[in-house]
This record gives C-alpha cells, structure tokens and sequence, in this order.
C-alpha cells in the first residue's frame, strides 16, 4: 500500500472514531510503528490531525475551519473516485453545466473526457485547469472572475454577478459538511455566497458529499437538503443519515467502493 492510501485509511478511522492507536495500526496495515509514525508525522503537518501518546486524535473542528485544497486532496480518495465516477454519468452531451469548487469536482472534471460538446462553468481554478488541459475544440470553460479562497475558490461579487446571468442545466456542488438542520455547508461566508448562485443558476443541483460529511457542519449555509435533486454521497452512509436524506432530497445516490470491509480480512 502507497503511503497515500495509508493516509487516507488512517484519516478515515480518526474521523470517524475520533482516534486512533500506533498499535492498531500497525496490525491493520502491516506495517512497521515507524512507518505509522511517519504517516502521523505527515498528516499532523497538514493539520489533518492532533498527534498523542502513543497515537492520534481528530482535530477539534470550529465552523469556520478551512483546510487548503493540498490538505482535502488527501481525504477520502476511494470515496471520491466513485462519488465522481458516478456523477459524471449524470451528464449529457450539448448541455451546460457548473462545477463548483473542491476536490470532489475537481475528480469530477477528470471523468468529463469522453463527453462531447459541453459548456462548463466553474469558480474552480483546479477544475478549469484540469479542462483546459484537455484542448478540445468542442467544449466551453467559463471561470468567472473574483477572490480566491483556501479551497482556490474565486468568490465575491465579481463571481455572483457573473453568475446570475446564466442558466445551466446541471450543477454539481461540493460540500464542507452536511446535517438536518443546517443543510449544506461551507466554512467560507464568501464562498457560500458564490455556491448559492451556482445553485439559483441550475436547472437541476447535484450535491457530492462522501460519508465523513455528515455531521459536519460549516458556518453558513448554501442550501437546504431538500434544494437537491441527487445527492451523491458512498455506501459508508451511517443508516441514521440515510433515513434524513431519503426523506429530504430528490434522490439518494451512493455509489459503492469496491474491497470495502474486505481490504482487512
């Protein structure tokens, strides 16, 4: 196993447990305490997560916590390849559609290759990197303009206003967290302003949110649960969050990661 993907099994076990232990780890992966210490050593530097005697713990989470988009690459890589992979299938030829920022959207725009004919619309500079990239003489990348965020985000009113102009007919929006009350949120109060006009802009509004999102909870709200009309989110989904999310959006897709609950047997 890479030491990219012993991260991120490492960071999926802290949050969900809150904290994990040298000794557990090192039987789990199979490796040596000091290539575990090395990927705390690794993940702590990226404020990914607190290191303690004899393991780590999470990182205790304010509202307005924003990790660059460097440290959010690293999360959830499993999860957010078939999340991608999944909603990219939403997609088809001749339309227009919006991608806003984040890492989810950004693996998104990856799976956008055999798709022909297509505008797309971001405030992502990830994400029009990666289209651009491609010199297709068949698709439109539209990056509107504005301050850039952690998240490398281009918010503010020079992103809204170009934005209100439009209408697309999908959106796929990334999220910070997502709960019953709050919705969909961001820890960015510009950002959650520029996320709002992509969502007012589609026809249809297709949140990505993997199964740590739940629970999570940014300081402003971009939208309600019941504003999507697809959530796409992994079958780690805790039941609790599946029966409030069934309830509230248009649909629940979630989207299988192969070899999970099978990697460790």
């Amino acid at each position: 196993m890479l030491a990219r993907q012993r991260q991120a099994v490492i960071l999926d076990e802290v949050r969900r447990t809150g904290a994990v232990r040298v000794s557990d780890l090192v039987v789990r992966l199979g490796v040596s305490d000091m290539t575990v210490r090395r990927d705390l050593d690794v993940l702590a530097g990226r404020g990914l997560l607190e290191k303690v005697y004899g393991g780590a713990t999470s990182v205790v989470g304010r509202s307005t916590d924003e990790p660059g988009f460097e440290a959010k690459s690293v999360r959830q890589l499993p999860e957010k390849e078939v999340i991608a992979a999944t909603a990219a299938g939403l997609v088809r030829p001749g339309t227009a559609i919006g991608l806003s920022a984040g890492t989810t959207t950004w693996t998104v725009a990856r799976f956008l290759d055999d798709i022909p004919d297509l505008t797309v619309v971001t405030n992502s500079i990830r994400v029009a990197d990666v289209l651009q990239q491609s010199g297709r003489a068949d698709r439109t990348v539209v990056l509107t303009g504005g301050v850039r965020t952690p998240s490398d985000a281009l918010v503010g009113p020079v992103a809204v206003q170009a934005l209100r102009s439009l209408h697309l007919d999908l959106v796929f929006l990334g999220v910070h967290g997502m709960a019953e009350r709050s919705g969909f949120t961001t820890p960015n109060l510009d950002e959650s302003e520029t996320d709002r006009a992509l969502v007012d802009a589609a026809g249809r509004v297709v949140v990505l949110a993997d199964h740590t999102k739940w629970g999570t909870v940014g300081i402003s709200t971009i939208a309600n649960l019941d504003e999507a009309d697809v959530l796409v989110s992994d079958d780690a989904l805790a039941e609790d969050a599946r029966a409030v999310l069934e309830d509230k959006v248009g649909e629940l897709v979630l989207a299988h990661v192969a070899g999970r609950g099978e990697e460790w047997a």
